[in-house]
């Protein structure tokens, strides 16, 4: 269970073999005018090649994570399934009564860096973008509302997190690797958040999240947080009457789930089967997240080379771009119906934050079923990657949910104080 500080350094041969299949990529034809209706248009899969095999320099991104955010490795103990070394960043704040708060990412996030670092990068045009993302925003020290020691889990089998090498590692191993990290960090009652990246069914965040706040909340968690607004329709909806707004989710909802959810069938279905070509194409492995950036977000302007970045971290990823697909098929099928089934529910705080533009948007009834909801947050814009796209308005949330006279303010044994937890 001791820690390890830990960089990223990708070998040389690794780079080397990557430019070489690079060079190999052979592209598909495409129909004129397809645009976006077949899936990534053929012309930005070209320009994105090309970057990456002649323009982008990944020791620069390497560098620049390595240096945004304080990265560990620790051995957790997983019951019966052996211990694993697991990868995570832990920011802690200036201010020695801050609030713990624990987020987890969810498959198509390669690993606690993207959307919690200061990441800059320089466009096609030549200018400096981005700026800082949510973990600096969390634990900036303020006299204007609280701040957090924030602990980014890299789920076992993604980024530099060791990966499962035996069947059944589902929900309830994710929140005990998740829980057991907390603990070993010296939080034994924290506030829980996801990192809210979220796909069908809720990305793996929320679900991971919920199964804390219902195994170890009370004791260990004290709140939890998501903007993955999950929820059931009740059994008679012949009297529901919809507004404008929530008939316009359902419709995304409904388009969701007809035309963008089909990833979601094979990875939970025959994940090995993909597997060979993510691991074995890099060009494949890009198409595959590429489309997911594009189409899950809310007109977010990605620059290439935060693409790169992002689709280069799974490539380089410890257990292998495959290993990310298999929480499909050991928890989407089971713990995902489970938790549209089962009437047990978290009794823990919980806060919501609603972003028009996720893949799976509910009426406000559905939703209300999730839990012992104190906090609702909705914004106007923003997708499915929330704290990539909308960093402020995400940390603003969990601000107002946890800051004085927010509904959960104090429910973290040991923050009884409002200079505690960063004010004055």
């Amino acid at each position: 269970m001791s820690e390890s500080p830990f960089k990223i350094s990708i070998a040389d041969a690794t780079l080397d073999r990557l430019q070489q299949k690079l060079k190999l990529t052979t592209l598909p034809d495409e129909l004129e005018g397809a645009g976006w209706d077949y899936g990534v248009p053929l012309a930005d899969v070209k320009r994105l090649v090309a970057r990456w095999r002649d323009g982008y320099d990944w020791r620069h991104h390497e560098a620049q994570l390595n240096a945004a955010l304080p990265q560990f490795t620790r051995g957790i103990s997983v019951e019966g399934h052996g211990t694993l070394s697991v990868h995570y960043v832990h920011q802690r704040s200036e201010v020695a009564g801050a609030i713990p708060l624990l987020f987890v990412h969810g498959w198509s996030i390669p690993s606690p860096h993207s959307g919690t670092a200061l990441i800059s990068s320089h466009s096609r045009a030549g200018k400096l973008s981005r700026g800082r993302k949510i973990v600096p925003l969390l634990s900036e020290k303020s006299a204007d509302h609280p701040s957090f020691h924030v602990v980014v889990l890299g789920l076992p089998g993604y980024g530099f997190s060791e990966g499962p090498s035996t069947k059944g590692f589902d929900m309830a191993q994710y929140a005990e690797v998740g829980n057991k990290l907390m603990l070993a960090l010296g939080y034994n009652e924290y506030g829980s958040s996801n990192y809210p990246l979220l796909t069908q069914g809720g990305d793996w965040g929320f679900p991971i999240t919920r199964t804390i706040a219902l195994v170890y909340g009370e004791k260990h968690s004290k709140a939890w947080h998501t903007n993955m607004v999950m929820g059931r329709p009740p059994a008679d909806q012949s009297t529901t009457e919809f507004t404008p707004t929530e008939q316009a989710a359902l419709a995304r909802t409904e388009l969701f789930r007809s035309r963008g959810s089909g990833y979601s069938a094979e990875q939970s279905t025959q994940p090995q089967t993909l597997g060979y070509s993510l691991a074995d194409s890099p060009v494949g492995l890009l198409a595959w997240i590429y489309e997911k950036l594009v189409t899950w977000t809310d007109n977010y302007p990605w620059d290439d080379d935060e693409v790169l970045t992002w689709v280069s971290i799974f490539w380089f990823s410890r257990a292998g771009p495959a290993a990310s697909l298999r929480i499909y098929f050991e928890a989407g099928n089971r713990d995902m119906r489970k938790l549209f089934t089962s009437d047990a529910r978290p009794t823990i705080p919980l806060g919501l934050s609603h972003f028009p533009r996720e893949l799976v948007v509910v009426p406000r009834s559905w939703s209300r079923g999730m839990g012992n909801i104190v906090f609702e947050g909705e914004h106007e814009s923003g997708g499915h990657f929330a704290a990539y796209e909308k960093p402020n308005e995400l940390v603003g949330d969990l601000r107002k949910m946890f800051g004085k006279g927010g509904p959960a303010f104090g429910v973290v044994p040991g923050q009884p104080g409002y200079s505690q937890m960063g004010h004055l």
